[in-house]
């Protein structure tokens, strides 16, 4: 997860903790938002960045939603829950997130000092097609975006759902971004195949 994404859900989250079932959703991602910017010190080198204004177009979308995402935009639109699910069903979706950050985690461990928080190539990368990725290309936006989706359904009202869908459009467009220089820093040779035998973001969809 981007560095300035993780400063996005700082944001966004620090106001939900007030409501429920939106306490539950917040202490999971505050959880989860504390391990990873601890986590994003253990990296390797970089040695080439994505800079081009293109490769952050994705941050529009992303910033839209998380305005959207906001408990406080909620408040002063005045706009209500249409979803309800009663404690089970919440229960059920909090799950439903833990499980997608918890795959977001599998994948940021196997990844190991490969990670990084924006469009890189580190010293030494290479193609990892094992463990989660073996499953789907970007099991962190996969894990991310699955997670994402089921808070914004569980808080219910129609700007988290709404915030939800742009976050994730602008994260699945991201990691389109990451293709394409993947793509040319790895090689085609090394890199094509694998796109070609393992989905981008959907497990068991046929690779695109």
């Amino acid at each position: 997860m981007p560095h300035d994404l993780a400063q996005l859900f700082a944001f966004v989250w620090s106001g939900w903790t007030a409501i429920w079932p939106t306490q539950l959703f917040a202490l999971i991602w505050i959880a989860w938002l504390v391990s990873w910017v601890v986590a994003s010190f253990w990296s390797g080198r970089t040695e080439k960045h994505a800079v081009s204004w293109s490769s952050r177009v994705h941050i529009i979308p992303i910033f839209l939603g998380a305005i959207l995402f906001s408990p406080w935009t909620a408040q002063a639109l005045g706009v209500k829950p249409i979803l309800h699910f009663g404690n089970a069903g919440t229960f059920v979706l909090a799950g439903l997130t833990l499980a997608g950050i918890s795959f977001t985690w599998w994948a940021r461990i196997h990844l190991g000092r490969f990670w990084s928080n924006s469009i890189t190539r580190k010293e030494g990368h290479r193609v990892i097609d094992t463990g989660p990725y073996g499953f789907v290309r970007h099991p962190i936006y996969t894990g991310l975006i699955a997670a994402i989706l089921a808070t914004g359904v569980g808080v219910g009202t129609v700007t988290a759902m709404l915030g939800a869908v742009l976050i994730s459009l602008g994260m699945s467009q991201k990691a389109r971004m990451e293709e394409g220089f993947l793509t040319i820093e790895l090689g085609a040779d090394a890199y094509g195949p694998y796109c070609r035998r393992v989905p981008m973001l959907v497990p068991f969809l046929p690779p695109r």
